[in-house]
């Protein structure tokens, strides 16, 4: 059948319609479409909820990255998404980087950039601000816990060095490593940024606490202060 024509979705056949076919078929033969409708529940008169989500997915051309940092007021923007609605696919969307942010975060050792990437990259995959994080560790560069520092704006945040150490000291910290992300999508770092590193660096010396990397986190990629050798 064409379900791009305006049908009822209790009017389409048991395979096509998104609940029946999840049920008989599994998660992973839904489209993105498809799962989000299941999230809203109903769509219009005039669009199926299966329609009414590709016209969400629109917004951000089928980037599912980039729809977890809509706000539901952006998602409304879609003739259809109410409150409701906007808030039901917001919620999943968190829901779902909190599930990442815990499964990297089980038993997690530290011991290449592309795992420190991979453990923290949920923190902040929906920011469009800029943040500043240290994750502690144990002298097995097992992770102890993580610390955000402060909170900035799109183009930086403050950071402050005595608060950075109380945290290290307080928890008995061997070795740390240093996360912020660019959400603009530059990999580069700053003037700022090699500064700041500089800074803590050296107040960690005088504890005798190693500073093991400073990772810049984008949506598509991170640059790794100890991989070029600025550390």
């Amino acid at each position: 059948m064409d379900v791009n024509k305006h049908v009822s979705i209790s009017q389409w056949a048991n395979d096509d319609r998104p609940r029946e076919k999840m049920l008989s078929k599994g998660k992973g033969a839904l489209s993105n479409a498809e799962l989000l409708a299941l999230l809203i529940g109903n769509g219009t008169r005039n669009k199926s909820a299966v329609e009414l989500c590709k016209e969400v997915l629109l917004l951000v051309n089928n980037d599912i990255v980039a729809l977890g940092r809509l706000s539901e007021k952006e998602l409304m923007r879609v003739k259809g998404i109410g409150p409701a609605k906007a808030v039901s696919i917001s919620a999943a969307m968190e829901l779902g980087r909190r599930r990442r942010s815990f499964e990297s975060a089980v038993n997690a050792r530290l011991t290449k950039p592309k795992e420190i990437y991979d453990y923290f990259n949920p923190e902040f995959e929906n920011l469009r601000h800029e943040e500043f994080w240290i994750i502690l560790l144990r002298r097995n560069l097992s992770v102890i816990r993580k610390e955000r520092i402060s909170i900035g704006g799109l183009h930086g945040t403050v950071v402050d060095v005595i608060k950075i150490m109380k945290e290290a000291v307080d928890a008995e910290a061997s070795s740390m490593v240093l996360a912020h992300n660019h959400p603009s999508g530059n990999l580069n770092p700053s003037a700022q940024d090699i500064d700041i590193t500089k800074k803590i660096n050296e107040a960690c010396k005088l504890f005798g606490i190693s500073v093991l990397d400073h990772l810049i986190f984008t949506d598509h990629g991170f640059y790794s202060f100890a991989d070029e050798g600025q550390l």
